[in-house]
């Protein structure tokens, strides 16, 4: 690519937001960011991986942590900015790159070469996603869909202007159940092209 491109990518647990993201990294041939993020940054700054994982897109446990002059002694926090400031590094060079989750959508949100997706799809077909990929019943899915999804929502809340899943802070939010993943990939593709050629 010859103009600079970022796709952020927010998504519902088990909506196939981030096979979607890495369809798109592929179709535009620009890199691809989710948890692999930590390692660039473990590797920079020759961090310990394990430690940094462990407070990836967790939200901030306020009685665990306290703020004073502004310095805050939250992990969770601390992981947090640590990737909003590389993701600013990254985009202030001049790379293009897809970013799935890491409140992209908002720290991201100056650059007019941001295209923002919100990913969801219908519970009936997330708890089936998560029913055969982790061999669990219906009950334990619906479990595990709920608790992803609160604690993404909680952590972007906390950190963004927007709402986690208001329509009105992505250009896109679509729903996955519709089309399936692939026509989903290829409508959003679309988008994206006729945005670089307007």
């Amino acid at each position: 690519m010859n103009e600079q491109l970022i796709i952020a990518v927010s998504r519902e647990f088990a909506s196939g937001g981030r096979e979607i993201a890495h369809m798109l990294a592929e179709r535009f041939k620009i890199n691809y960011y989710d948890r692999n993020l930590l390692d660039e940054i473990a590797a920079e700054k020759m961090g310990n991986i394990d430690r940094l994982r462990k407070f990836d897109e967790v939200p901030k446990r306020s009685f665990l942590s306290r703020t004073v002059r502004g310095m805050s002694s939250s992990p969770e926090e601390h992981v947090a900015n640590i990737q909003f400031e590389y993701l600013q590094k990254k985009a202030e060079s001049g790379e293009s790159f897809v970013i799935v989750g890491r409140c992209a959508d908002d720290v991201l949100s100056d650059y007019p070469c941001l295209v923002k997706f919100f990913i969801l799809a219908d519970e009936e077909s997330k708890i089936k996603r998560i029913c055969e990929s982790r061999n669990v019943d219906e009950d334990e899915a619906r479990n595990i869909i709920n608790r992803h999804d609160k604690s993404r929502r909680l952590y972007h809340n906390y950190y963004c202007c927007n709402q986690w899943g208001d329509a009105k802070g992505y250009d896109i939010t679509i729903n996955t159940s519709r089309l399936g993943i692939e026509k989903t990939a290829d409508l959003l593709e679309d988008y994206i092209r006729q945005r670089i050629a307007k």
